[in-house]
């Protein structure tokens, strides 16, 4: 059955016409799949899907996500975050070249929402990788996420008790009341790189906007995959940050806020 898939010309050039004319006519697209933006489940057959090929020195992956979450695009990426991720695409992976391991590239989630801390509210951000997140460089199985946090200056989080250390140099970049990027220092002094940034600017509720508003600054916290997963409700996602913390699995950091 055909599908419902944007493919992109740069997408076209990169895996030939004849596999997009497959993957247009449905014989080797997914009907449903997670989209690689949001996580949540897709279906070509009903919904606009796009197609995303993440490239690396030498191997290639292509994933799919929902058309309002991202466009059909190439995205270049190293050889290490493409293999880094043990998590393969099921079902909805091409493999370019047959032989080639074909894994898929690590997401960072993240989800909004209010935490209670010593009796007031603050605006949190829980950011939350698809897979496991190694070392730059490193052909080692494991999971470097938090430690690599923790030498940027994010402080392990055991109970949600007080508010974290604020991270100097950080930012959360809100603009026209939509959350776009979390900011880190630039090399060497440098402007703000972002160290996550949205495809499209993210919603955030009239109360959570308020609150960054009020404190002007953002809580983030991060833990490794699988410990928080995507939770429907604020109360869900605090017991499942306070389970987080204490089995050792969360870092946090309070990062003032850009823009309003």
């Amino acid at each position: 059955m055909p599908r419902m898939l944007d493919l992109s010309d740069e997408v076209r050039a990169e895996i030939g016409d004849e596999e997009a004319d497959r993957l247009l006519a449905g014989d080797h697209a997914p009907g449903g799949y997670d989209c690689t933006s949001c996580r949540t489940p897709g279906d070509s057959e009903h919904e606009r899907t796009s197609t995303v090929l993440f490239v690396g020195d030498e191997t290639a992956v292509l994933a799919f996500a929902h058309a309002t979450c991202l466009p059909s695009q190439v995205v270049q990426v190293t050889e290490e975050q493409l293999r880094g991720a043990v998590r393969s695409i099921s079902g909805d992976t091409v493999d370019l070249d047959p032989g080639k391991v074909v894994a898929e590239q690590a997401v960072l989630g993240v989800t909004s929402g209010l935490v209670l801390i010593a009796g007031e509210l603050h605006p949190a951000l829980v950011v939350e990788p698809t897979g496991p997140i190694v070392r730059p460089g490193s052909v080692a199985a494991g999971d470097d996420f938090l430690p690599l946090l923790i030498e940027q200056g994010f402080m392990p989080v055991t109970e949600l008790s007080a508010v974290p250390p604020v991270q100097h140099g950080w930012s959360v970049l809100l603009a026209m009341g939509q959350l776009h990027a979390v900011l880190q220092p630039g090399p060497n002094g440098g402007q703000p790189v972002a160290w996550w940034q949205a495809h499209q600017p993210l919603q955030v509720t009239e109360g959570w906007r308020a609150a960054a508003n009020k404190h002007q600054q953002v809580l983030m916290f991060a833990a490794p995959v699988g410990s928080i997963g995507r939770q429907p409700r604020e109360d869900l996602l605090r017991d499942a940050l306070d389970k987080a913390a204490g089995g050792g699995q969360l870092v946090g950091a309070t990062l003032p806020l850009a823009g309003t």
